[in-house]
Protein backbone atom coordinates (compact mmCIF):
# COMPACT_ATOMS: atom_id res chain seq x y z
CA UNK A 1 0.00 0.00 0.00
CA UNK A 2 2.81 2.38 0.90
CA UNK A 3 4.61 1.54 -2.33
CA UNK A 4 1.45 2.37 -4.30
CA UNK A 5 1.19 5.78 -2.62
CA UNK A 6 4.85 6.50 -3.41
CA UNK A 7 4.35 5.45 -7.03
CA UNK A 8 1.26 7.66 -7.34
CA UNK A 9 3.17 10.60 -5.90
CA UNK A 10 6.01 10.07 -8.34
CA UNK A 11 3.59 9.93 -11.28
CA UNK A 12 1.89 13.13 -10.15
CA UNK A 13 5.24 14.82 -9.69
CA UNK A 14 6.42 13.76 -13.16
CA UNK A 15 3.16 14.98 -14.70
CA UNK A 16 3.53 18.34 -12.95
CA UNK A 17 7.10 18.66 -14.21
CA UNK A 18 6.07 17.92 -17.80
CA UNK A 19 3.17 20.36 -17.59
CA UNK A 20 5.43 23.03 -16.13
CA UNK A 21 8.00 22.50 -18.86
CA UNK A 22 5.35 22.74 -21.57
CA UNK A 23 4.05 26.00 -20.10
CA UNK A 24 7.60 27.35 -19.86
CA UNK A 25 8.37 26.53 -23.51
CA UNK A 26 5.07 28.06 -24.62
CA UNK A 27 5.78 31.26 -22.70
CA UNK A 28 9.34 31.34 -24.05
CA UNK A 29 8.08 31.02 -27.64
CA UNK A 30 5.56 33.84 -27.18
CA UNK A 31 8.17 36.12 -25.61
CA UNK A 32 10.61 35.36 -28.43
CA UNK A 33 7.95 36.30 -30.97
CA UNK A 34 7.36 39.65 -29.27
CA UNK A 35 11.09 40.42 -29.13
CA UNK A 36 11.63 39.41 -32.76
CA UNK A 37 8.80 41.63 -33.98
CA UNK A 38 10.11 44.53 -31.91
CA UNK A 39 13.59 44.03 -33.38
CA UNK A 40 12.05 44.06 -36.87
CA UNK A 41 10.28 47.35 -36.19
CA UNK A 42 13.57 48.88 -35.06
CA UNK A 43 15.35 47.59 -38.16
CA UNK A 44 12.57 48.80 -40.44
CA UNK A 45 12.92 52.32 -39.03
CA UNK A 46 16.70 52.55 -38.78
CA UNK A 47 17.94 50.30 -41.56
CA UNK A 48 20.37 48.65 -39.14
CA UNK A 49 20.17 45.01 -38.03
CA UNK A 50 18.87 44.57 -34.49
CA UNK A 51 19.26 41.30 -32.60
CA UNK A 52 16.06 40.36 -30.76
CA UNK A 53 18.05 39.56 -27.59
CA UNK A 54 21.71 40.21 -26.71
CA UNK A 55 22.99 36.66 -27.33
CA UNK A 56 20.98 36.02 -30.50
CA UNK A 57 22.98 34.81 -33.50
CA UNK A 58 20.41 36.02 -36.02
CA UNK A 59 18.25 39.08 -36.67
CA UNK A 60 15.00 39.92 -38.50
CA UNK A 61 15.46 40.80 -42.17
CA UNK A 62 11.93 40.91 -43.61
CA UNK A 63 8.20 40.63 -43.03
CA UNK A 64 6.30 37.89 -44.87
CA UNK A 65 2.54 38.17 -45.41
CA UNK A 66 -0.06 36.05 -47.19
CA UNK A 67 -3.24 38.14 -47.00
CA UNK A 68 -5.80 35.44 -47.87
CA UNK A 69 -4.47 33.21 -45.08
CA UNK A 70 -4.12 36.11 -42.63
CA UNK A 71 -0.48 35.07 -42.38
CA UNK A 72 2.04 37.54 -40.95
CA UNK A 73 5.49 36.42 -39.76
CA UNK A 74 8.94 37.96 -39.43
CA UNK A 75 11.73 36.35 -41.48
CA UNK A 76 15.10 35.74 -39.81
CA UNK A 77 18.53 35.67 -41.41
CA UNK A 78 20.49 32.42 -41.92
CA UNK A 79 18.40 29.24 -41.83
CA UNK A 80 20.08 27.14 -39.14
CA UNK A 81 18.31 24.60 -36.90
CA UNK A 82 18.39 27.08 -34.01
CA UNK A 83 17.12 30.00 -36.10
CA UNK A 84 14.24 27.95 -37.50
CA UNK A 85 13.03 27.33 -33.95
CA UNK A 86 12.09 31.03 -33.75
CA UNK A 87 10.64 31.69 -37.20
CA UNK A 88 10.92 31.25 -40.96
CA UNK A 89 14.40 32.00 -42.23
CA UNK A 90 16.39 32.72 -45.38
CA UNK A 91 18.41 29.91 -46.96
CA UNK A 92 21.86 31.21 -47.81
CA UNK A 93 21.99 29.31 -51.10
CA UNK A 94 19.24 31.58 -52.46
CA UNK A 95 19.62 35.22 -53.23
CA UNK A 96 19.24 37.92 -50.58
CA UNK A 97 15.83 39.53 -50.31
CA UNK A 98 15.66 42.47 -52.68
CA UNK A 99 18.30 41.13 -55.05
CA UNK A 100 17.82 39.41 -58.42
CA UNK A 101 17.24 35.68 -58.43
CA UNK A 102 15.49 33.04 -56.35
CA UNK A 103 14.72 34.01 -52.73
CA UNK A 104 14.33 30.78 -50.71
CA UNK A 105 12.65 30.76 -47.30
CA UNK A 106 12.35 27.72 -45.02
CA UNK A 107 10.05 27.09 -42.08
CA UNK A 108 8.78 24.32 -39.81
CA UNK A 109 5.84 22.23 -41.03
CA UNK A 110 4.45 22.15 -37.47
CA UNK A 111 4.43 25.89 -36.86
CA UNK A 112 5.70 28.74 -39.04
CA UNK A 113 4.84 27.16 -42.40
CA UNK A 114 1.90 25.03 -41.25
CA UNK A 115 -0.54 27.53 -42.87
CA UNK A 116 0.99 26.73 -46.27
CA UNK A 117 -1.19 23.62 -46.45
CA UNK A 118 -4.07 26.01 -47.25
CA UNK A 119 -2.25 28.11 -49.85
CA UNK A 120 -3.54 28.00 -53.43
CA UNK A 121 -2.31 28.98 -56.90
CA UNK A 122 -2.91 32.66 -57.53
CA UNK A 123 -2.59 33.67 -53.87
CA UNK A 124 -0.55 36.80 -53.29
CA UNK A 125 2.54 36.85 -51.07
CA UNK A 126 4.05 40.11 -49.84
CA UNK A 127 7.57 40.71 -48.57
CA UNK A 128 8.83 43.91 -46.95
CA UNK A 129 12.50 44.64 -46.19
CA UNK A 130 14.81 47.59 -45.59
CA UNK A 131 16.88 48.34 -48.68
CA UNK A 132 20.18 49.74 -47.42
CA UNK A 133 21.24 50.95 -50.88
CA UNK A 134 18.10 52.97 -51.55
CA UNK A 135 17.64 53.91 -47.91
CA UNK A 136 14.05 52.93 -47.25
CA UNK A 137 11.53 50.21 -46.47
CA UNK A 138 10.58 48.46 -49.70
CA UNK A 139 8.02 45.81 -50.50
CA UNK A 140 7.24 43.44 -53.32
CA UNK A 141 4.21 41.32 -54.17
CA UNK A 142 4.37 37.82 -55.65
CA UNK A 143 1.66 35.48 -56.88
CA UNK A 144 1.76 31.71 -56.42
CA UNK A 145 2.47 29.85 -59.65
CA UNK A 146 3.24 26.34 -58.46
CA UNK A 147 2.70 24.10 -55.44
CA UNK A 148 4.71 20.89 -55.48
CA UNK A 149 5.40 17.92 -53.23
CA UNK A 150 8.82 16.56 -54.11
CA UNK A 151 11.38 14.01 -53.04
CA UNK A 152 14.20 15.44 -50.88
CA UNK A 153 16.77 14.90 -53.62
CA UNK A 154 14.78 17.06 -56.06
CA UNK A 155 16.20 20.55 -55.46
CA UNK A 156 15.15 22.01 -58.81
CA UNK A 157 12.98 24.73 -57.30
CA UNK A 158 15.65 25.62 -54.74
CA UNK A 159 18.39 26.25 -57.29
CA UNK A 160 19.43 29.78 -58.37
CA UNK A 161 17.35 31.28 -61.20
CA UNK A 162 17.99 33.95 -63.79
CA UNK A 163 14.51 35.39 -63.22
CA UNK A 164 13.24 36.75 -59.92
CA UNK A 165 11.28 34.22 -57.87
CA UNK A 166 10.22 33.41 -54.33
CA UNK A 167 10.30 29.82 -53.06
CA UNK A 168 8.93 28.61 -49.73
CA UNK A 169 9.98 25.16 -48.53
CA UNK A 170 8.99 22.94 -45.63
CA UNK A 171 8.79 19.24 -44.87
CA UNK A 172 5.73 17.15 -45.73
CA UNK A 173 3.26 15.93 -44.59
CA UNK A 174 2.19 18.78 -42.35
CA UNK A 175 1.58 18.32 -38.64
CA UNK A 176 3.39 16.53 -35.86
CA UNK A 177 3.74 13.11 -37.46
CA UNK A 178 7.11 11.53 -36.60
CA UNK A 179 8.15 11.19 -40.26
CA UNK A 180 8.27 13.83 -42.99
CA UNK A 181 9.92 12.11 -45.95
CA UNK A 182 8.87 14.63 -48.60
CA UNK A 183 9.29 18.34 -49.26
CA UNK A 184 6.46 20.84 -49.82
CA UNK A 185 7.42 23.73 -52.09
CA UNK A 186 5.61 26.89 -53.10
CA UNK A 187 6.99 28.86 -56.06
CA UNK A 188 5.81 32.43 -56.67
CA UNK A 189 6.63 35.07 -59.30
CA UNK A 190 6.71 38.84 -58.77
CA UNK A 191 3.71 40.82 -60.00
CA UNK A 192 5.93 43.87 -60.59
CA UNK A 193 9.04 45.67 -59.36
CA UNK A 194 9.71 46.47 -55.74
CA UNK A 195 8.17 49.68 -54.44
CA UNK A 196 8.72 52.05 -51.56
CA UNK A 197 6.48 51.02 -48.67
CA UNK A 198 3.78 53.51 -47.70
CA UNK A 199 5.18 54.01 -44.20
CA UNK A 200 8.66 54.70 -45.56
CA UNK A 201 7.31 57.05 -48.22
CA UNK A 202 5.29 58.97 -45.65
CA UNK A 203 8.38 59.38 -43.46
CA UNK A 204 10.37 60.68 -46.40
CA UNK A 205 7.71 63.27 -47.27
CA UNK A 206 7.49 64.36 -43.64
CA UNK A 207 11.20 65.04 -43.49
CA UNK A 208 11.03 66.76 -46.90
CA UNK A 209 13.48 64.35 -48.42
CA UNK A 210 12.40 63.40 -51.95
CA UNK A 211 11.75 59.69 -52.26
CA UNK A 212 12.49 58.30 -55.70
CA UNK A 213 10.72 55.03 -56.46
CA UNK A 214 13.00 52.83 -58.50
CA UNK A 215 11.52 50.47 -61.07
CA UNK A 216 13.56 47.33 -60.58
CA UNK A 217 16.48 46.65 -58.29
CA UNK A 218 19.96 48.10 -58.12
CA UNK A 219 22.27 45.79 -56.13
CA UNK A 220 24.20 47.23 -53.21
CA UNK A 221 27.52 47.08 -55.01
CA UNK A 222 26.13 48.38 -58.30
CA UNK A 223 27.05 45.18 -60.12
CA UNK A 224 23.87 43.37 -61.23
CA UNK A 225 23.59 39.69 -60.56
CA UNK A 226 26.44 39.29 -58.08
CA UNK A 227 24.18 38.27 -55.22
CA UNK A 228 26.42 39.78 -52.54
CA UNK A 229 25.25 39.29 -48.98
CA UNK A 230 27.21 42.20 -47.49
CA UNK A 231 26.17 44.14 -44.42
CA UNK A 232 27.06 44.89 -40.81
CA UNK A 233 28.32 42.13 -38.57
CA UNK A 234 25.68 40.39 -36.48
CA UNK A 235 25.71 39.45 -32.84
CA UNK A 236 26.74 35.81 -32.44
CA UNK A 237 26.08 33.51 -29.53
CA UNK A 238 28.94 31.37 -28.27
CA UNK A 239 26.43 29.13 -26.52
CA UNK A 240 25.02 27.45 -29.61
CA UNK A 241 27.94 27.28 -32.03
CA UNK A 242 27.04 23.73 -33.07
CA UNK A 243 23.80 25.02 -34.65
CA UNK A 244 25.19 28.10 -36.35
CA UNK A 245 26.30 26.47 -39.61
CA UNK A 246 24.20 27.85 -42.50
CA UNK A 247 22.06 25.40 -44.45
CA UNK A 248 22.57 25.48 -48.23
CA UNK A 249 20.16 24.15 -50.81
CA UNK A 250 22.60 21.42 -51.77
CA UNK A 251 22.22 20.09 -48.22
CA UNK A 252 18.54 19.42 -48.81
CA UNK A 253 19.41 16.02 -50.22
CA UNK A 254 18.39 12.80 -48.41
CA UNK A 255 19.83 12.59 -44.92
CA UNK A 256 20.98 16.20 -44.79
CA UNK A 257 17.45 17.60 -44.81
CA UNK A 258 16.75 16.12 -41.41
CA UNK A 259 19.19 18.74 -40.06
CA UNK A 260 16.52 21.33 -40.78
CA UNK A 261 13.98 19.56 -38.62
CA UNK A 262 11.22 21.24 -40.62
Amino acid sequence: MKALRVLSALILFAGACLTGRAEYLNAKTKLAGVLIRRAWELSAHSGEPHAPWPWADTHPIARLQIPRLDYDEIVLDDATPRTLAFGPALLLSGTAIGKPGNVVLAGHRTSWFRPLEKIAPGDSIQIAWFDTHRGGLYERTYHVDLIQVAEPQDVTLLAPTSQDALTLVTCYPFGSSPRSPLRYLVRASPTGPSRLAERSAAGARKSQRPATQVAGYLPENGNPGTGSRGGPNRIHSEMYSQNRKPILFGQLAPGATEALGL
